[in-house]
């Protein structure tokens, strides 16, 4: 007997999970906490299927508890489900009909599920945001203090970008730490430090936010890192191709990594040198040069081998 996929779809906020489960029929509201989460997860099995929005750390509790339960969801972006409202008539826009429109995007839509997630990379993640956080932070300091007309409120300033400079180095040691004692993790740090424009940054935010490295197509890849450009076409019009959505620290960190590689490392010099000669802008070209790294990246993570530059004939 094979038991039919039924949907749940849950529309997440801080205090509250309104859910429209299709078993049930009705929506329903429980407290986001752990206790009222594990309780109603533990209703849905095998033959659940649970979608909701990315929402940050408010739907933290809601999927520890379905990852350890092995209950299959899908983490989606909330313009993806507004969209889907709207095609499907639906203008009205309370927390139930949210739910309940999740749900019908679940069974229409059929989205990816979510991978189980590893802690270490996890707890990387975490590290790199808030390595993130602080360099922005001392960057503002220090644009502060370059405007500040007064010394004693300058010498502050400087006081506190020492603080932060010391933060940020801690943070660094913790990441390196990390890499290093993950097995997992070390082995592919290594593979991507192969690859010429990679420096410990973009290795970084590659590992802990590109998981799907090395298990999809190059062109699949490129969409999720946001590199990939769509056309825009109508009739006989032709719009002018860009790029669009995608991760975009992941996108950050490659086209840093771009910049790096072009002034040091062939062929990654020689194709951006060959696009500007022929007319292409600067920064349209860098953005190829990234989506090559990407794609000799995901290359070598698939084969498992480092970087070998071509020697020349």
């Amino acid at each position: 007997m094979i038991i039919p996929l039924r949907y749940v779809g849950i529309d997440v906020s801080k205090k509250y999970l309104d859910i429209f489960d299709e078993g049930v029929g009705v929506p329903e509201r429980i407290a986001n906490a752990p206790q009222a989460i594990t309780q109603i997860v533990a209703r849905w099995r095998c033959d659940a299927r649970v979608v909701f929005e990315a929402t940050g750390t408010y739907d933290l509790e809601l999927r520890e508890a379905l990852q350890r339960s092995d209950i299959c969801f899908a983490r989606i972006n909330p313009a993806r489900a507004r969209d889907f409202a709207r095609a499907s008539g639906q203008l009205a826009k309370t927390d139930p009909i949210d739910a309940r429109m999740l749900a019908a995007f679940a069974r229409a839509m059929q989205p990816a599920t979510e991978q189980v997630a590893n802690p270490a990379r996890n707890a990387l993640a975490r590290l790199a945001k808030r390595r993130d956080q602080l360099v922005l932070m001392r960057m503002q300091e220090k644009n502060r203090r370059s405007e500040a007309d007064d010394r004693a409120m300058a010498e502050r300033i400087s006081r506190l970008i020492e603080v932060l400079d010391s933060e940020i180095a801690q943070i660094e040691a913790d990441i390196k730490a990390l890499i290093e004692t993950e097995q997992e993790i070390a082995d592919d740090a290594r593979l991507m430090r192969s690859l010429p424009g990679v420096g410990p940054v973009a290795c970084t935010q590659l590992i802990a936010k590109m998981p799907e490295l090395g298990h999809v197509g190059p062109k699949q890849i490129a969409a999720l890192a946001g590199l990939a450009p769509f056309n825009v076409d109508s009739g006989t019009f032709r719009g002018k191709r860009k790029i669009a959505g995608g991760r975009k620290r992941v996108r950050d960190a490659l086209y840093m990594a771009a910049l790096n590689a072009v002034r040091r490392a062939d062929p990654f010099k020689a194709f951006y040198e060959r696009l500007r000669q022929a007319g292409k802008p600067a920064k349209l070209v860098l953005i190829a040069v990234a989506r090559k790294l990407l794609t000799v990246l995901n290359a070598m993570m698939r084969e498992r081998k480092p970087y070998l530059k071509a020697k020349p004939t």
